[in-house]
């Protein structure tokens, strides 16, 4: 069940798999046009990357909120983001997976990347049964990040408005097409066993 409801899915190639992040312009249209974030980007911050493109919709509100005009599509290397998975600590206390609270909380205290499952959402943002990773990246991981991971970023801002102009016309048919081609993606088991809590988590 836990596998089921908690699960990644993604645009990927053989080895990419592609994350969504909402910048301001001032980060993200240079991001996009140099394919690196510029020096306004800040490493010392926590950095969410989603590999939903649905929910980093429902997180920017259609690149319409505020500090989130601008939608990046980052292609980034799978040796990658397995690392950030290999060495990541759920968001939140799991009895199943921690011995107990303070363990939880010294793990995540140490680990450079912190893994939350939230609801998936459907075109109109609805949330969904099953849950969407997010992947928070701090210290050595958004370091890595930047400077290592990075194949390509791309503005996805014009694609975010289309999508949802489909939608508010009704043409669900059409938006969906428009949609990355979101597949299950493979990760080893291992990669995910301290990440997944209990199916009705």
């Amino acid at each position: 069940m836990a596998q089921l409801e908690h699960h990644i899915r993604a645009l990927h190639t053989d080895s990419t798999i592609t994350v969504y992040q909402a910048y301001p312009p001032a980060i993200g249209l240079p991001a996009a046009r140099d394919g690196r974030f510029p020096a306004l980007w800040k490493r010392d911050r926590m950095t969410w990357i989603k590999p939903s493109f649905l929910w980093m919709m429902y997180r920017c509100g259609w690149g319409t909120k505020e500090g989130q005009e601008t939608v990046l599509a980052v292609e980034i290397t799978r040796e990658g983001f397995a690392w950030a998975l290999e060495h990541a600590c759920l968001s939140h206390y799991e009895p199943g997976l921690h011995p107990d609270r303070a363990a939880w909380k010294h793990r995540l205290k140490q680990a450079p990347a912190r893994v939350q499952w939230d609801p998936e959402r459907d075109l109109h943002l609805r949330p969904l049964p099953h849950r969407s990773l997010q992947l928070g990246l701090a210290g050595e991981a958004a370091h890595r990040y930047a400077d290592e991971w990075i194949v390509s970023v791309t503005d996805v801002t014009a694609l975010a408005a289309t999508v949802h102009g489909r939608v508010r016309e009704g043409d669900l048919d059409t938006a969906r097409r428009l949609l990355p081609d979101e597949r299950p993606y493979p990760v080893d088991a291992g990669l995910l066993s301290h990440l997944s809590p209990s199916a009705d988590g």
